[in-house]
């Protein structure tokens, strides 16, 4: 069976966390100077590097060159050659335990992990456990890791994994250092996924490999999904894999359709509007998402044409091209209070279309209603 892009392409090394410096930097520091904590918590949005940074850290703390070489030591990264690297890269180490918090989360499960942390490591320095969304755990089990996180062996290392930070008791939070994993930027996502085509020699047009980077949503594991299964319909195909092939897979349409539907909609057309909008319809795209993409193409025109200084946030979300493009758009605009009725109308329709059967007819409803003379 052929390895997953997502594994096949999982960072190493801390250095090649994408979008993460940060908690990157920080965690190096810590490694070069031989100061890694008893407990971390890594918490962000889905497929931003936790789980894999937590592995990392597992290596750090038990790779033998490390150990043995003080001038390795100064780089802050694991060797990637010696026995406990090796074995924890391939998902065989007995002494890093993952646990899944989603499907052991109550308190027999955490007993039984306080009973195996008093056990010594079998072959390493340290017993590392990795406990992925630690939030969905019961208050009682939860109230048990949190006397283990107390009073922890010296052998035991704690990385705590979430997605929902908020959820989690303060206790256990102030037992913990915590590291915020940011969502990826869309130019960093769309960069790796480039070098990944290159490597995989995958004929992809650049229009494609951006909509697959956006349809992400800043989760780099989502954007390495998404591109498998582009490339699986790229081995079937000898002519590459086009815009209209992702969109096709995806359900999703691409930002040049967006972008041409909210032209027709600024340009106040609304013989044009609509009939676009129903060729995508026609078409079986996701109009839910469709909508939602408008709105955050409408709102970005409005928010630059207001305050040009968010330019360079806009920068880290979309393409050159597409910046450009916003910025242009925002210079037509003659009425601003227009297109802020036009934004909340479809704010209100996608609230509609989530639930009902009909989900074409509030989001006309709503172009009419703004666009009629």
């Amino acid at each position: 069976m052929a390895l997953a892009i997502y594994r096949k392409y999982r960072p190493r090394l801390l250095k090649d966390l994408i979008g993460q410096e940060l908690a990157v930097g920080i965690l190096k520091n810590a490694a070069k100077s031989d100061k890694i904590s008893h407990a971390y918590l890594f918490y962000g949005p889905r497929g931003t590097g936790k789980t894999t940074a937590a592995r990392i850290m597992a290596k750090i703390a038990n790779c033998e060159t490390r150990a043995k070489d003080k001038a390795f030591r100064e780089k802050g990264e694991p060797c990637n050659k010696c026995r406990p690297c090796t074995e924890i890269d391939e998902g065989r180490a007995l002494d890093v335990v993952e646990i899944d918090a989603a499907s052991n989360r109550g308190i027999d499960e955490i007993r039984s992990l306080r009973e195996g942390i008093r056990l010594s490591p079998t072959s390493y320095q340290y017993k590392v456990f990795i406990i992925d969304e630690v939030h969905q755990l019961t208050k009682q089990a939860a109230d048990a890791l949190l006397k283990t996180l107390e009073e922890p062996p010296a052998h035991a290392i704690f990385v705590l994994a979430t997605t929902e930070y908020d959820k989690l008791p303060p206790t256990i939070i102030s037992r913990t250092q915590r590291f915020h994993f940011r969502r990826i930027p869309i130019q960093l996502i769309l960069q790796k996924l480039n070098q990944i085509a290159i490597e995989e020699k995958l004929k992809i047009d650049n229009a494609a490999l951006e909509l697959v980077a956006t349809a992400s949503e800043g989760s780099f594991r989502d954007a390495e999904a998404l591109l498998e299964q582009v490339m699986s319909l790229g081995e079937a195909s000898t002519g590459g894999t086009s815009l209209e092939n992702v969109e096709q897979i995806l359900g999703k349409v691409g930002s040049v359709r967006t972008a041409t539907l909210a032209k027709y909609l600024l340009d106040n057309d609304l013989q044009a509007s609509l009939e676009y909008l129903t060729e995508i319809n026609e078409a079986g795209f996701n109009l839910v998402q469709l909508n939602k993409d408008l709105i955050h193409y409408l709102r970005r025109i409005l928010a630059l044409k207001f305050d040009p200084g968010l330019e360079e946030v806009f920068k880290r979300e979309l393409t050159p091209d597409e910046v450009k493009e916003i910025k242009e758009r925002g210079e037509l605009i003659e009425s601003e209070a227009k297109i802020i009725s036009l934004i909340k109308s479809l704010i209100r329709a996608y609230s509609e279309m989530r639930y009902s059967p009909f989900t074409l007819v509030p989001l006309e409803v709503a172009i009419i209603e703004n666009l009629k003379s």
